[in-house]
């Protein structure tokens, strides 16, 4: 399995291993900012079934991901890791804290995407449904810049070089399944769960976003008690882009209170 599935690392081999899970849409490429602001740690970064360069084969539900966040603590040889997990990719490492617990040692959500209003999601799966294409690089990094606003020239630049690629009719298009990105707005309107008892969980919520809901996060408050830090960032949804330093400060103290 973990063969379809296209991983980089980031770091030193004796590094802390951290697995990251990026969101819908994205890409592995993406954490490379984080993790040169934290160049003492191993992150393994995949690209999430249906993006990028893994496999675009279905099913592309939380299950799916979860089974392929395991293959890849699989094939690292690794029993447990921490995990970081944006946006879609936060709702992934929650089911996998939740269906694996032995094997995650520490839990870092950022922005997470999860228990959203069915009805917004329907609407964000139909817009996935019509292509998203440019027909050039200066109409491709405009709209970059305006979906990316408050996030530096130089990381709109890297998202174009890494992840647009030119279809058979010419046009530039992102690297990732149309269908693959209908399910996963699907699966975000799954009922939000909580981290397992006594997890410890790092959540940053991006308080220019509209992702994580006051209910959810008493939720996990009264779940999770001490294990919980609580840490929220004036930011977009792209909050480890937008503010690199604060993010990797607050996962270097988090894991650092292993």
């Amino acid at each position: 399995m973990s063969d379809e599935l296209h991983v980089r690392a980031y770091g030193p081999d004796n590094g802390r291993p951290v697995l990251a899970l990026h969101g819908v849409t994205g890409h592995s490429a993406r954490w490379r900012v984080l993790a040169a602001a934290l160049p003492e740690l191993r992150i393994l970064a995949v690209d999430l079934r249906g993006h990028g360069h893994s496999t675009w084969n279905p099913p592309w539900d939380i299950e799916q991901h979860v089974e392929d966040a395991l293959a890849i603590l699989d094939a690292a040889e690794l029993p447990r890791a921490a995990v970081l997990g944006h946006s879609f990719g936060a709702a992934i490492a929650l089911h996998l804290a939740r269906t694996a617990p032995h094997r995650v040692e520490r839990l870092a959500l950022l922005d997470p995407a999860l228990g959203l209003d069915p009805r917004e999601m329907l609407l964000a799966a139909e817009e996935a449904r019509v292509d998203e294409t440019f027909p050039d690089l200066v109409a491709a990094r405009a709209h970059r810049a305006i979906r990316w606003a408050g996030i530096a020239d130089e990381l709109v630049e890297a998202e174009l070089a890494e992840h647009l690629v030119t279809d058979d009719d010419g046009r530039l298009r992102y690297r990732y399944c149309q269908a693959a990105v209908v399910t996963a707005w699907s699966e975000m309107a799954r009922p939000a769960v909580l981290p397992p008892e006594g997890m410890p969980t790092l959540l940053v919520p991006a308080m220019q976003a509209e992702f994580v809901k006051p209910r959810w996060v008493k939720a996990c408050r009264a779940e999770l008690g001490d294990a919980l830090t609580v840490a929220e960032l004036d930011a977009g949804h792209m909050v480890y882009l937008e503010r690199t330093d604060d993010v990797a400060a607050l996962v270097r103290a988090f894991l650092a209170g292993a």
